[in-house]
């Protein structure tokens, strides 16, 4: 099986008439993904390569059935798009776009918690999320991605959600879902989120967890796997040596008074039974040799 999305999930793309949605949405089509519907208020009736345009995402999901969105929307709309989409009873909300003000995540995050708990926000700032051989949204190149389980991937870092894939391709090894959260500082789904999600699928054998430096969210799911979970995990920290009290690409890759630290993380995952390797590359060998001992 898959998490959150399958090749039954029908996607709405909210910013498909922009030169990045209309892109990422025909290479998602390609790959097999139910690409039905896209969103502009003044440009309701057109089409984008076959797609309809509709002027609203609840006329969208009416017209389609749709239960997923994507938001190739500019940041200052983001907000916007989201609480759209979660008034509209969309399931799953992709938003890919990076910049989002840290204020507005943390105010529609909440929103969603309090008003719309039925709708999972994966993003903002995140690659997306793949089910290989089955859907695709996002940014992720679909033919880096083997199918057939029995991995899941969960990561913070999009370069390194792309490099998980390729590592674990180049060694036969399939994915069952691979989930990009991306890294700033209020990511509408979590890792512990992931994690949950992967201990309850029976396809899924086994996680690999890529973090990085800044925040808590590594500790926290180090916690939860520690007395939660019964699949094993590999995982790898980026930013073993970033200097303190610098933002490293993510708005939420900071560290700052002693926490957030790679090792710091790194100690707790070991502590709680996960194999840390030293880089991607180590990560996916250990990987394959849990896959190996299943």
């Amino acid at each position: 099986m898959s998490i959150f999305v399958d090749e039954n999930t029908k996607v709405i793309y909210q910013g498909l008439t922009g030169s990045q949605g209309s892109y990422y949405a025909k290479l998602n089509a390609e790959y097999g993904t139910q690409v039905v519907a896209g969103t502009h208020p003044k440009k309701a009736g057109t089409n984008v390569d076959g797609v309809p345009v509709y002027a609203s995402v609840a006329e969208a999901k009416a017209a389609t059935g749709a239960t997923a969105t994507c938001i190739f929307i500019p940041a200052p709309g983001v907000q916007g798009a989201v609480l759209e989409a979660a008034e509209a009873g969309i399931e799953f909300v992709v938003a890919i776009t990076e910049g989002v003000p840290a204020h507005d995540e943390a105010y529609f995050f909440n929103k969603l918690q309090a008003e719309y708990p039925n709708t999972r926000l994966l993003g903002p700032n995140c690659p997306g999320i793949i089910s290989p051989g089955k859907c695709n949204i996002g940014i992720t190149a679909g033919h880096i991605a083997k199918a057939g389980g029995p991995v899941g991937i969960v990561s913070r870092s999009g370069t390194l959600t792309y490099q998980a894939l390729y590592e674990l391709k180049q060694k036969d090894i399939g994915v069952t879902t691979c989930v990009g959260i991306g890294g700033d500082p209020v990511p509408g789904t979590s890792f512990i989120d992931c994690l949950a999600a992967f201990e309850a699928d029976p396809e899924t054998k086994a996680i690999m967890m890529i973090g990085e430096i800044g925040g808590s969210a590594e500790e926290e799911a180090a916690e939860y796997i520690k007395h939660n979970m019964s699949k094993p995990v590999s995982s790898y920290i980026a930013g073993v040596t970033a200097p303190p009290g610098k933002k490293m690409g993510h708005a939420g890759a900071i560290v700052s008074g002693g926490k957030g630290t790679a090792k710091a993380k790194m100690e707790a995952l070991e502590d709680a039974g996960v194999r840390v390797g030293q880089n991607p590359t180590e990560a996916g060998e250990l990987m394959a040799d849990i896959v190996s001992e299943l």
